[in-house]
């Protein structure tokens, strides 16, 4: 592989559908790439990142042209060498440590501390491992809960992606546990890690959007729901959220940045919940709420 390089090609454009549109008109590029997604930028701008990988290097003057045709800016372009992102991860993704929970690779199996709540998320699935502030926020949220005596039965990860918050919630309380994503490609890759940690009795994935879900619906009330995903999200289902918890319950909130955090506040708080903690790590808020109404 040495000498093999990935193209990339980047723009910013404003809102959603504008992004999904560009990222459409990509595919039919010549030459083909060999992948296209977009993304969100989580500073409240409404901007949505689009990009493109190739294996030879793009059409410039055709991505000039989609980029003004699209109100984009300019792509920019560029080239990286391969790597073994696995090896990669490997040598630089470090355990993490969020109150009594170790969050490990398979690599660092032998550093795991005896009085620790361990959980195994393998280097190639290291996407939501703990790292991130937000997933940090919500393990040293579940370590309060733990610290002040709750004790769920019925737990919901919501927007689970590798399901660390559902298996450090079944690992510690001995619960039952459902993690939910509306991706299934995240779905894949919870199951993987939920069987890598012996949790399947525990723990049950499933591909949902939102909480309209049969599977869901079932196993009402919770007595703890996660969702670490984003404001708008977290504001639209407010609601169902809130119907979905147990009086008594709680329900902890996060992917949400510091300056956001009133808002999502106010709209929780006007629901039936009372603001019971506020953890900030970096540039994120992770929120915890009690459900005080019937």
């Amino acid at each position: 592989m040495s000498g093999s390089k990935t193209h990339t090609a980047l723009t910013t454009i404003s809102g959603q559908m504008a992004a999904e549109a560009l990222a459409e008109a990509m595919e039919e590029l010549e030459p083909e790439p060999t992948g296209v997604g977009i993304t969100e930028v989580e500073d409240g701008s409404g901007l949505w990142e689009v990009g493109g990988y190739f294996e030879v290097p793009p059409d410039e003057a055709g991505l000039a042209l989609l980029a003004v045709i699209h109100g984009a800016r300019p792509f920019v372009i560029s080239s990286l060498p391969e790597i073994d992102w696995v090896a990669h991860v490997r040598r630089e993704l470090s355990p993490v440590v969020a109150g009594r929970f170790f969050v490990h690779g398979s690599h660092d199996a032998e550093r795991v501390p005896a009085d620790s709540v361990s959980l195994l998320i393998e280097a190639s699935m290291a996407f939501g491992t703990g790292h991130h502030g937000t997933t940090q926020g919500c393990l040293l949220a579940i370590d309060r809960l733990i610290s002040e005596g709750v004790e769920p039965r019925a737990v919901l990860d919501l927007g689970c992606g590798t399901a660390v918050l559902a298996m450090a919630a079944a690992r510690f309380w001995k619960c039952r546990a459902l993690a939910s994503d509306i991706d299934p490609v995240a779905i894949a890759v919870a199951q993987a890690n939920v069987a890598a940690n012996h949790l399947a009795a525990q723990v049950t994935c499933l591909e949902a959007e939102g909480l309209d879900h049969p599977g869901l619906r079932a196993a009402r009330p919770f007595d703890l729901i996660f969702a670490n995903i984003l404001k708008g999200p977290l504001i639209v289902l407010s609601r169902d959220v809130t119907d979905a918890l147990s009086p008594g319950g709680h329900v902890i909130l996060s992917g949400i940045l510091n300056e956001q955090a009133d808002e999502v506040v106010e709209v929780y708080a006007g629901l039936g919940n009372s603001l019971h903690g506020h953890e900030r790590i970096g540039d994120w808020s992770t929120l915890i709420f009690l459900k005080t109404s019937e």
